[in-house]
């Protein structure tokens, strides 16, 4: 039988590679709809798979990174969280824990996230002859024509980035889990089944996509500005020109993706898991 680490690694992997090769135009849509200049300006619905060798490449290692930290983490704090909260609901150090562990599985999976995702967007919104694809953008960021250096250039957006994925996670995937719980308590099984965390993980995900909108908005500007810009003066200057609904930009293709993309992404998850482990249908954490 495999152990936790490569189970959490290979279904990881499965769940992250499938669901954005699926999703993939949907999220170009969306890109365009945030970058400055608007939707048509950006490439329209020409192109709408321009950047997918980055996204496939970060996929499989991203979220196995999620995963095996999330996993790991589940595990070895809720005992950590139980004495730190001796007088609190089980439900409560439930929550704790999985906001705490999703947010570090986060932080670990941004590592690969943000260099593909800058290269990503950069691809989705060129208006390139050459095509733009996310070789040409990777050898244009590597010529560091700014001279603000390659790390830099390639983890453009990185703090937007944890500052939009940490409130994203700590309402998805204590969402998720506790929709797990419920169901499962409401059919009088331990564990429920793949096609069911699926639906939960759809719910959990469109419920956190729609609310942390802005957030990935100004990641998207971030990785699209050649220089780097002080958030704070980013905010400001889209505020002063676009108005504050500019924000909201991209909320339905977000929202939608997300939560189609969250019932493909952890219904495989679960699936692969359960099949790994058969024996892991008896863990209710």
């Amino acid at each position: 039988m495999l152990n936790g680490f490569l189970v959490s690694l290979l279904s990881g992997a499965a769940a992250g590679t499938s669901t954005d090769l699926v999703f993939f135009p949907i999220d170009t849509l969306k890109t365009r709809l945030q970058a400055k200049g608007g939707f048509f300006r950006n490439g329209g619905y020409h192109g709408v798979y321009r950047g997918l060798g980055s996204a496939v490449v970060a996929s499989a290692p991203g979220a196995s990174l999620f995963f095996i930290t999330y996993d790991y983490c589940k595990q070895e704090t809720h005992s950590v969280f139980e004495q730190l909260f001796p007088h609190r609901s089980a439900g409560f150090v439930d929550v704790v824990t999985h906001m705490f562990s999703s947010s570090m599985g986060e932080i670990a999976a941004c590592m690969v996230r943000v260099p593909a995702e800058v290269v990503k967007q950069r691809s989705q919104t060129s208006t390139s002859a050459t095509g733009g694809g996310s070789w040409e953008t990777l050898k244009v960021i590597l010529r560091n024509e700014n001279g603000e250096g390659i790390r830099r250039n390639l983890y453009r957006g990185w703090s937007t980035t944890i500052m939009r994925e940490i409130p994203f996670t700590c309402i998805q995937f204590p969402l998720y889990e506790f929709l797990k719980k419920e169901w499962a308590a409401y059919d009088e099984i331990e564990r429920v089944e793949p096609w069911k965390g699926a639906v939960c993980g759809s719910i959990a995900g469109g419920v956190a996509a729609a609310s942390t909108t802005p957030l990935d908005f100004l990641k998207t500007r971030l990785m699209l500005s050649k220089n780097s810009v002080p958030l704070l003066k980013l905010i400001s200057g889209i505020y002063r020109e676009e108005g504050f609904k500019v924000f909201f930009s991209g909320v339905g293709p977000r929202t939608m993706w997300i939560s189609a993309g969250g019932a493909i992404f952890l219904g495989i998850y679960e699936t692969v898991h359960a099949v790994l482990t058969p024996q892991g249908k008896k863990n209710t954490q």
